[in-house]
């Protein structure tokens, strides 16, 4: 018995897992809770102390700029948060703070930093 490979169009398949990834996405982000910025500004201690200070950069465990969350997405801070949490993304601070939070606590500073006004890190 002889296979015989099957050759689909391209393009159709791409607009198709195209729209499905976007649908996916907008998934995601509709999922993230919504939090209160007031609150989130009252527990923001820890984070202030790096991403509140313009041209901040840290020497552990390397030196570089810490970047700037004012303004950012909330969906993607309670993300990254997430994942910091979980060590999908290894920071060793990062990973220490993000262990603390509730999945409130990620909401709530997630909107409060989603709702400052956008910074770019300092190069």
């Amino acid at each position: 018995m002889k296979l015989h490979a099957v050759h689909l169009p391209l393009l159709p398949l791409g607009r198709l897992g195209m729209a499905a990834a976007m649908l996916i996405s907008v998934a995601a982000w509709a999922q993230t809770p919504a939090g209160d910025a007031a609150a989130g500004r009252q527990k923001n201690s820890m984070c202030v102390g790096c991403h509140g200070i313009d041209g901040y950069k840290t020497a552990f465990p390397e030196v570089y700029n810490v970047p700037k969350i004012g303004g950012q997405h909330p969906a993607y801070i309670v993300k990254a948060l997430q994942a910091y949490k979980s060590g999908d993304r290894n920071h060793p601070s990062m990973k220490g703070i993000a262990a603390t939070l509730s999945d409130k606590d990620m909401a709530d500073l997630a909107a409060y930093y989603g709702a400052g006004p956008g910074k770019v890190a300092s190069k």
